[in-house]
C-alpha cells in the first residue's frame, strides 16, 4: 500500500468506503449521501483526504483530516475525524501508514497538533493510536449538542 492525497478519480471508490465507515459507527447506509458529502469536502478544499493505494491501484482505507484552530494554543491544528480501512485490508499496516502520513501532512502543514476522536468500544483502534503516541485527554471532556431540533 502507499499513501498519497485524494485525486478526483477516487470520489466513487472513497464515498464507498465512507459508506462502509459511517456504518460502522451505525449510520445506514446512504451511497449517494456520502457521495456528495465527500465531493462538497474536495470541491470546497474544507478537508485534506489521504488514500492508501494497492498495487493494482484499489483504495483499502482512507483518512480525513479538517484544518480549525485551537483557541488555547492560538494555533492551527487539524481533527483527524474518519480513519477507515475496509475489511480485507486490515491486518497490513494500513491504519498505522495512514496515521503516520497524517501526522506528516499535519506536521508539513504547519499543524501545531492533531486529534481524534473514537468509539469508547473500539478498543483495537485505541491500541494503536497509543502505540503511535497519541495520548488520551485526561482534563477536557468531549459534549455534543443536537441543534436540529
Amino acid at each position: 500500500m502507499r499513501i498519497r492525497p485524494f485525486e478526483k478519480r477516487d470520489l466513487d471508490e472513497v464515498a464507498r468506503l465512507f459508506d462502509e465507515y459511517r456504518q460502522f459507527y451505525e449510520q445506514p447506509s446512504d451511497l449517494e449521501r456520502a457521495r456528495q458529502f465527500i465531493g462538497s469536502r474536495m470541491e470546497n478544499g474544507e478537508s485534506v483526504l489521504l488514500v492508501a493505494e494497492d498495487a493494482k491501484g484499489a483504495l483499502g482505507g482512507f483518512c480525513q483530516l479538517y484544518p480549525t484552530f485551537c483557541s488555547v494554543l492560538a494555533e492551527p491544528i487539524y481533527v483527524l475525524y474518519d480513519l477507515y480501512v475496509a475489511p480485507a485490508a486490515r491486518r497490513h499496516g494500513v491504519a498505522r501508514a495512514l496515521l503516520g502520513a497524517a501526522h506528516e501532512r499535519a506536521r508539513a502543514d504547519g499543524k501545531a497538533r492533531a486529534d481524534l476522536t473514537t468509539a469508547k468500544t473500539n478498543v483495537n483502534a485505541q491500541a494503536l493510536y497509543e502505540s503511535m503516541g497519541w495520548k488520551q485527554d485526561e482534563v477536557f471532556l468531549t459534549y455534543n449538542l443536537d441543534v436540529r431540533g
